[in-house]
């Protein structure tokens, strides 16, 4: 009863810290995902959508709202625990942390709680923007919606820690986002429904996991989807389990921290 009392007490210190960080310097963390997401909306949803008409029997601009949430969900999660973990592990406050009587499970969730605190407020700010530009924002089932929301804030932060720990350098922190993340963000389904592209590249879409995070999100909201969501459900899970056992043998291990 004890040691779950204390295991709280640093669950509770972490995410208030996390917390504290991200909203302390709001201008850089939570403004530029606003004003991103805006261009976007002007871009693509009122320039380019005027023209390609429908996508999947909704307004083009309808269609894109719930990818450009999970987009900045996506960004926003992973860079929070990956900038933060890896300043904690270079101004070596992390060594603090692993030797304090503090479980290893408890430094990841208090870690992935921040990721996932800037990642809601986030896709609430953008929710909002994008009732400037759409009429109808509907929720046809808010239960995978918030599921989804959850589980894929969770991934990506966790993923965010998997690099802060390998990661050397500051500049280490934005391969990973720059190489991966954002060519795979723009080919998830984000700005296209993948029926509109051959069956080869159908198949090859669908080795995208992103595209199962923004087709599960985009049937909470809209009720369509290019994906079982079921389907697209598990695979999102699978990959939580993967990366949370991989960042668990990461820190229990030491590797990138001690020497």
């Amino acid at each position: 009863m004890m040691a779950a009392s204390y295991s709280f007490i640093a669950l509770k210190t972490i995410w208030i810290k996390e917390c504290t960080r991200f909203l302390r310097i709001w201008i850089q963390t939570l403004v530029p995902p606003a004003i991103t997401m805006t261009l976007y909306f002007i871009i693509f949803g009122s320039i380019v959508g005027e023209r390609i008409g429908d996508m999947s029997g909704r307004p083009y601009m309808e269609f894109i709202v719930p990818g450009l949430i999970m987009m900045s969900i996506i960004t926003n999660s992973y860079s929070n625990v990956a900038s933060s973990f890896f300043s904690a592990k270079f101004q070596r406050n992390i060594e603090e942390m692993l030797v304090a009587p503090v479980s290893t499970p408890v430094i990841i969730a208090g870690y992935v709680g921040g990721g996932l605190a800037r990642a809601l407020i986030v896709a609430v700010i953008v929710t909002v923007v994008s009732f400037a530009f759409v009429e109808n924002v509907s929720i046809n089932h808010a239960g995978i919606l918030v599921l989804t929301v959850i589980l894929t804030s969770t991934l990506f932060s966790l993923a965010g820690l998997i690099n802060a720990v390998y990661a050397k350098t500051f500049d280490d922190i934005s391969i990973v986002p720059t190489f991966v993340l954002t060519p795979l963000t723009y080919l998830g389904g984000v700005f296209f429904s993948i029926s509109l592209l051959p069956g080869v590249w159908q198949t090859v879409a669908q080795a995208n996991p992103i595209l199962y995070m923004v087709n599960a999100f985009r049937y909470g909201f809209l009720g369509v989807s290019d994906v079982n969501v079921g389907v697209a459900l598990g695979v999102i899970v699978a990959f939580n389990i993967g990366f949370f056992l991989t960042a668990y043998t990461l820190l229990q291990r030491g590797v990138g921290i001690r020497s």
